[in-house]
């Protein structure tokens, strides 16, 4: 019998993947990209410790654009993180392609002086 996927479950298995490869540390975390239909929230993690360290959500952002609001809220994320001293991080886009309001997050924290 096969199996019947959408686009949830297949989206859940690229991030099993991807997670399989990419671990963040306290000097170098890993930047968790969610996105649902109407926002989009980015995590900063360390997984040796298993603790988020910071969070970022667009939902308290005045923007209509959704993909500007994802860039300001990369933005706010990567100068949050330069204040803690971090530099370079590693980017999980969480199994979303990396296209339109993901795209967009990533460009932020680059522009907020962040590299990953």
């Amino acid at each position: 019998m096969h199996k019947k996927t959408n686009k949830r479950t297949q989206r859940q298995k690229r991030h099993i993947r991807v997670r399989a490869k990419v671990n963040g540390t306290k000097e170098m975390p890993r930047i968790s990209v969610f996105r649902s239909a109407k926002h989009i929230y980015a995590q900063v993690v360390d997984d040796t410790a298993g603790k988020t360290i910071f969070s970022v959500s667009d939902g308290k952002l005045k923007e209509k654009n959704k993909i500007k609001k994802s860039f300001m809220a990369g933005e706010m994320l990567g100068q949050t993180i330069k204040k803690e001293g971090v530099s370079k991080v590693i980017f999980d886009r969480g199994g979303f392609k990396y296209h339109g309001r993901v795209k967009a997050l990533a460009e932020g924290l680059r522009s907020a002086g962040v590299k990953l």
